[in-house]
């Protein structure tokens, strides 16, 4: 899953899991019936869950370049930069 792939997934997943607690709330409402509002949540989470979770084609439609390794040799790892502070001292 590439980076846009995971923000498609976050935004799917917020607009789902909170349009299904909204038809949830009105039809347990409407229905009189907390557990059928429990039920019609927990379904939509479920369904949620097998939308977003999965590595689907859709996710991965932006896939990112790597290093070919055969120029891992011509581009030499970064070096740490040492720090040119005096130490504090402490009372």
């Amino acid at each position: 899953m590439d980076w846009q792939g995971q923000k498609l997934a976050e935004q799917l997943m917020q607009t789902m899991l909170v349009a299904f607690a909204l038809v949830a709330f009105l039809i347990g409402y409407w229905i009189g019936s907390f557990q059928m509002m429990l039920l019609i949540y927990a379904g939509g989470v479920v369904l949620t869950t097998l939308v977003t979770v999965p590595n689907w084609p859709f996710f991965n439609r932006h896939p990112l370049k790597w290093l070919d390794p055969s120029e891992v040799d011509r581009h030499p790892r970064p070096q740490p930069v040492k720090s040119k502070k005096k130490p504090t001292k402490q009372k």
